[in-house]
């Protein structure tokens, strides 16, 4: 196995394996939710969801763009330290919006992603105290990425699955010893960044970093070079966000709270997808953005490829999975309520026909990013976000009802599919010229 290849696998396997981890504590809370507050509760969820993903956007994008610009400096000789304190400058910024959102406008923000009834309160508090703990969340996603990039990506690897198993099993002992309800739920979440913080600051005790905290002036245009790299990323989470809400409003309106339960159960599986595509981009990112500082383009050739079949290989896998067990897998999330089960039973096999296209615009929008096509990753993004999936949604919703709403996704990600390959194409030919 060339080195090339080993570095992939190194990198991206470590990186999905986190990611899935790290996801894996949003299907913990469905599932214990799910069996002690029920339909509402699901509902409940579902609509917090929302927030969580633009906030985790938001993390990843000052991360991400601020540890793809810390590469490509120390590759060229400059000072990587800069975009570190720019993207905690950033964070503390976000955060402290997130802050004043959650002690002051939670309920009305629950109404607005569609929350009402019983659901209406539990999503509030989930919110609430989800936003107060945005600092934590924000940091964690910025060291990650960091950590990652410094040449430590397995104890990156190792905070996501650390904090993310404990989340786990704190969500069993709030929820059910402890009984304290939606709380229990929203305050195990919170703990897991907090205690992957705890475990990255092992990088600094080792004295493994290269980047480190010191006096740095503030300069819009550092935050504007850290945001512009991480900005793809942050568009493709709003994606999800901008989905989440769209689907919840429009199930809402066809079927109530069950319908927007249904989605609830397929779209945490969806987060568990996307953050294997997410780990794959991100695992493959730091590889890619210092080859293009070299100008080592026959090697970024290679990365795309390897990217791109590893893409599809795994969305085959997973459809394969999804589709033989779609019916255990949504008895575990529906209980006993059997219209539940049938909507998203159906729900699944359509809905996870997207992936394969999904799994190739998330990674392209990322390598374009880390190549400088930070521009075309966006346009990528913000079509998959709003721009093809809102019309998609609303026409198949009327012609199909509950079903069109699971082809929207489909068709979404195959529309833009067809776009992410034609710029490819282009980068290709660029790679090649420079190359010569």
């Amino acid at each position: 196995m060339n080195s090339l290849l080993k570095d992939f696998f190194k990198y991206t396997g470590l990186n999905i394996a986190g990611m899935i981890g790290l996801s894996c504590y949003i299907l913990a809370d469905t599932f214990f939710v799910a069996q002690a507050l029920g339909t509402d509760g699901l509902a409940a969820l579902n609509f917090a969801i929302a927030i969580y993903t633009l906030m985790n956007g938001a993390g990843l994008m000052l991360g991400i763009g601020g540890a793809t610009v810390f590469t490509i400096k120390k590759e060229t000789g400059k000072n990587g330290n800069i975009p570190f304190m720019h993207s905690l400058y950033g964070g503390a910024a976000v955060a402290l919006v997130l802050i004043i959102a959650g002690l002051f406008f939670s309920t009305p923000l629950s109404a607005l992603m569609g929350a009402e009834g019983n659901a209406l309160p539990m999503c509030s508090i989930y919110l609430k105290v989800l936003m107060l703990f945005s600092p934590f969340f924000i940091l964690n996603s910025i060291l990650t990425a960091f950590v990652r990039n410094d040449n430590s990506p397995r104890l990156s690897m190792t905070a996501m699955l650390v904090s993310s198993f404990s989340n786990i099993v704190l969500d069993y002992v709030f929820m059910f010893p402890f009984n304290m309800g939606m709380f229990g739920a929203v305050f195990a979440t919170c703990m897991s960044p907090v205690i992957s913080i705890a475990i990255l600051s092992r990088h600094f005790i080792k004295k493994k970093n290269t980047f480190f905290i010191e006096r740095v002036k503030f300069k819009f245009s550092e935050l504007k070079n850290v945001l512009t790299y991480g900005f793809s990323t942050f568009v493709g989470e709003l994606a999800s966000s901008i989905a989440l809400l769209v689907f919840n409003l429009v199930l809402m309106n066809i079927g109530g709270s069950t319908a927007v339960a249904a989605y609830g159960i397929i779209a945490n599986i969806v987060l568990v997808v996307i953050s294997i595509y997410n780990g794959l981009s991100q695992g493959t990112q730091p590889l890619a953005s210092s080859y293009y500082g070299k100008g080592g383009y026959p090697q970024l050739e290679k990365l795309l490829r390897y990217g791109l079949v590893s893409s599809l290989v795994i969305s085959g896998v997973i459809y394969a999975v999804l589709f033989v067990f779609a019916e255990p897998i949504v008895q575990v999330f529906s209980g006993q309520d059997q219209y539940l089960k049938e909507i998203s039973v159906v729900g699944v096999k359509i809905y996870f026909i997207g992936i394969f296209f999904n799994g190739i615009n998330v990674f392209l929008a990322s390598f374009l990013s880390a190549t400088s096509k930070y521009g075309q990753g966006m346009v990528i993004s913000i079509l998959r976000s709003s721009v093809v999936l809102i019309p998609a949604v609303i026409v198949l919703s009327i012609a199909f009802s509950i079903n069109g709403v699971w082809m929207s996704f489909v068709v979404t990600e195959l529309i833009v599919c067809v776009l992410s390959l034609i710029f490819t194409v282009k980068l290709l030919k660029e790679f090649k010229s420079k190359a010569v």
